[in-house]
């Protein structure tokens, strides 16, 4: 009897750990490479008609970035909303899949060669 409540146990405290776990983590960002670069421009405004008629609006960048070793590589992704003028984005990018994700930084949380490029 007390080994099938502490394997009940066990098991909730698994079921929850992986729930919290996929709730916390963005698996696009998973086994990415990540890439440093400057937003410049607006971005091409992009406009999708949905089955039910509504409109979905997307902003195209195609930026330069650079690896954490100072390796650059022109990416090319889109976002759902206009992202702010001059902000510095780490870029997560998988092979085969291009952009899979990004994220604003600070300009001190760039690596140090990604930040002489940047500037």
């Amino acid at each position: 009897m007390k080994k099938l409540i502490i394997s009940c146990i066990v098991i909730a405290a698994l079921l929850l750990g992986g729930l919290f776990f996929l709730q916390n983590v963005n698996l696009n960002r998973l086994g990415a490479d990540v890439y440093y670069t400057q937003v410049q421009g607006q971005g091409k405004k992009l406009e999708d008609k949905i089955d039910n008629g509504e409109i979905m609006v997307r902003y195209e960048y195609e930026l330069l970035a650079f690896d954490k070793n100072g390796q650059q590589k022109t990416f090319k992704f889109s976002a759902p909303k206009q992202l702010r003028e001059k902000a510095y984005l780490s870029l997560f990018v998988k092979d085969g899949k291009g952009v899979t994700s990004y994220e604003e930084v600070k300009k001190e949380e760039l690596p140090g060669k990604a930040s002489q490029q940047l500037q």
